[in-house]
């Protein structure tokens, strides 16, 4: 049973409840600063932190619940007589429920407040409540989310005041994720860029999943940061259709990459079928861009996800609802859009956060035997400084174009990536093969098989060509500019063979490689 409770929290949904439901059932409460003071305007009877340890709050109210009759009443073993005997000659009593939540340090980061107001910001006396409470779960329930707070009440209902076993272990499993992301929050504020001795990271489950990427693996999806009920992270909105799977979140993800490394200033389609676009084109209109960019590979889009660089209209999504897709995701989907798709009831319409794609991030993976791989994030495919043409032809102003834009494509397509691209339409893309001039083979044989004729494409290509037969099969093939990286020993071989052809060369001086 609850005896004695101790209640101290910044967010304040659910405390006057709870502590009424203690109270009826038999228990007493103690309470600091504002929370008491909750307590006491709802006519709740409480005891005071400062009026039980005889310490009144200090240091800018930096120390309140920090005090041995605190502590001590929480970590005393209901099972050890020696630690209720010396709790009591100290003038403590045992405290049954503890429950915390935590200066909101992790918004204070996201509104931009200044490094002085964050500091005042991270918690002490909270933390170290709940994982002293956490700790000595087997006799102490510790409570550290409001959204708990109705199943508990309902259980100290039924069972007159009492929380079981295991009800205390999930709590208290619960609080030492809380208090680790907190901790991992505030460690991630005060590192220094790059990558340090440490890599600190919690996460919080939002959902699970159907399955993962087959239906005999479990799956879910997981925050930097809690997200209430119902709601996805990071500013990702789903507006219709059925549940996100597993699949479908590494696809819509790099459709939006690929569609969110063009500007808004004119429209561009894309459809990604197992992490690589089978389509990507501009046009005049978003309807237009659509419609080029399904051209592009007719077949392979069936399934797809499309991805668009603005907000989608219902134009586009007319042209688009005689077409079996999995997800169609933008920066918003507008209401026009919404009601052309409504009879599509399982198609997932996605709002995604573009910002989110454009700032720097990083990528990790997991490798067996509790190793991670972490890089940083590779930055937009943009044209730099570093692109200088290398031929004797440099390329024409439509050529860089078309250029630009079949490098943005490259960087989404798994390697070896070999993109043909004519006015700002992908004509054929080679992805994932062991030779690279078997991707420039496939993507060419793409082309044709979809009626296109690669009569002066360009083609973009992720890493440099070791030898120069995939160029000369480019250029046998139609296309009339490369750009690459460069940087093998043979670039001179492959600089000659396109100089030979009158066509252009950039080099990029960066590759985008993607495994």
């Amino acid at each position: 049973m609850i005896r004695t409770a101790l209640l101290s929290v910044y967010r304040k949904e659910g405390v006057v409840e709870l502590a009424r439901a203690i109270v009826r059932n038999g228990g007493g409460l103690l309470s600091s600063g504002g929370t008491a003071a909750a307590l006491r305007d709802a006519d709740v009877p409480v005891t005071s932190i400062e009026e039980y340890t005889g310490l009144a709050p200090g240091f800018g109210g930096r120390v309140k619940t920090l005090h041995p009759l605190v502590h001590a009443g929480i970590l005393a073993r209901r099972d050890v007589p020696d630690d209720l005997t010396e709790l009591d000659s100290r003038g403590g009593r045992p405290i049954d429920l503890v429950c915390v939540n935590l200066y909101p340090f992790e918004d204070a980061v996201a509104d931009g407040r200044s490094p002085a107001e964050r500091t005042e910001l991270i918690d002490i006396g909270g933390p170290a409540m709940i994982r002293a409470a956490a700790k000595n779960w087997e006799h102490v329930a510790v409570v550290c989310d409001p959204a708990d707070v109705p199943g508990l009440i309902e259980e100290m209902d039924a069972s007159g005041g009492a929380l079981s076993r295991e009800t205390r272990r999930r709590l208290a499993a619960k609080a030492f994720a809380r208090t680790a992301s907190y901790d991992c929050a505030i460690a991630a504020d005060l590192a220094e860029p790059g990558f340090g001795a440490t890599a600190a990271v919690a996460l919080h489950k939002v959902e699970d999943l159907r399955y993962g990427e087959n239906p005999h693996q479990a799956a879910a999806l997981y925050s930097g940061q809690p997200c209430a009920p119902g709601e996805l992270p990071g500013g990702w909105r789903k507006l219709a259709g059925t549940e996100l799977s597993f699949n479908n979140w590494i696809d819509l993800v790099a459709a939006a990459e690929l569609a969110f490394a063009f500007d808004e200033d004119e429209p561009v389609a894309v459809i990604v079928k197992h992490t690589n676009p089978c389509g990507t084109a501009r046009g005049a209109t978003q309807k237009e861009a659509w419609e080029r960019a399904l051209a592009g590979d007719p077949v392979s889009a069936f399934g797809g996800i499309a991805a668009f660089n603005r907000p989608l209209d219902a134009e586009a999504a007319q042209a688009m609802k005689s077409l079996f897709l999995e997800v169609v995701v933008a920066p918003e989907i507008t209401q026009g859009a919404r009601e052309v798709f409504k009879k599509k009831s399982r198609l997932r319409l996605v709002e995604a956060p573009v910002a989110a794609f454009r700032s720097r991030r990083r990528d990790w993976r997991t490798l067996p035997g509790d190793a991670y791989l972490l890089q940083d994030d590779p930055g937009r495919p943009e044209r730099t400084a570093d692109w200088k043409p290398v031929t004797q032809r440099p390329p024409s102003e439509a050529e860089l174009r078309d250029l630009e834009f079949a490098w943005k494509v490259t960087a989404t397509v798994k390697s070896n990536a070999i993109v043909f691209v004519r006015d700002g339409q992908v004509l054929g893309v080679g992805a994932g093969q062991m030779s690279r001039v078997d991707s420039v083979r496939i993507a060419a044989e793409k082309a044709r098989e979809h009626g296109h004729d690669l009569k002066g494409s360009v083609v973009g290509s992720d890493a440099f060509f070791p030898f120069p037969d995939g160029p000369k099969l480019a250029l046998e093939a139609g296309a009339v500019a490369i750009v690459q990286p460069g940087g093998s020993k043979r670039d001179d071989e492959t600089i000659e063979a396109v100089d030979a052809a009158g066509a252009a060369m950039i080099f990029t001086g960066r590759r985008v490689f993607r495994h």
